[in-house]
């Protein structure tokens, strides 16, 4: 039976390699994830400010350099993937509660943006698994549209970064809320999508 055209550029460019759980990759994720929230901690304890703004930028430079190492180096795989979305999200909590617990007036918008980041996105993020692609960086094969939104890297930049930047540089707890409460449409937009979509029907070869 001929393949789609999903199937062929799934195969051909984004499709599944042979998993492996140690890789520089995950090695990086893991020491990034560790490191960062060890200076959350600290910066929680010292009531530092500055600390955690070091938490948050060990969290998006190692973030970024697991990323880049996996595709340069070839090994890319499902379950780094995951491991890099958890690992995220637990390096993202430290940050916003220290921060609510340093400047506990901001806490209105740091909890939408949880909601929105720690429920939603996950939810999200980890629905890639339902088809045969490496993470939601290759999503773009399943849906343009949700992609583009949500992991593209204007959209990465966007959800990660801006709610941050701009609640540490202004402290204005309306402008997260504002920031926050639009990603949390963007997601719930995003899911819909999602959900009409619906998951992959198994090929005959994959039934019985």
């Amino acid at each position: 039976m001929p393949r789609t055209a999903l199937e062929e550029e799934t195969v051909a460019d984004v499709g599944v390699l042979r998993e492996r759980l140690w890789t520089g990759a995950t090695v990086i994720t893991a020491v990034r994830t560790v490191a960062s929230a060890a200076v959350a901690a600290w910066a929680a304890y010292d009531g530092s400010l500055t600390l955690l703004v070091v938490a948050l930028g060990i969290y998006w430079v190692g973030d970024i350099a697991d990323g880049t190492w996996a595709r340069l180096r070839g090994c890319e795989t499902r379950i780094g993937a995951v491991l890099d979305i958890f690992s995220d999200r637990f390096n993202a909590g430290a940050f916003y509660l220290g921060l609510a617990w340093l400047q506990p007036e901001l806490s209105p918008a740091i909890f939408v943006y949880l909601a929105e980041f720690m429920v939603v996105d996950t939810f999200l993020s980890i629905a890639f698994l339902a088809w045969p692609i490496r993470s939601p960086n290759y999503f773009y094969v399943v849906d343009r549209a949700i992609w583009r939104w949500n992991w593209s890297k204007p959209a990465k930049a966007v959800n990660s970064a801006l709610f941050a930047v701009l609640l540490l540089a202004t402290g204005w707890v309306w402008l997260g809320l504002a920031i926050a409460a639009a990603l949390l449409v963007l997601k719930c937009w995003s899911v819909v999508r999602l959900l009409r979509i619906g998951l992959p029907v198994p090929s005959a070869a994959h039934v019985g």
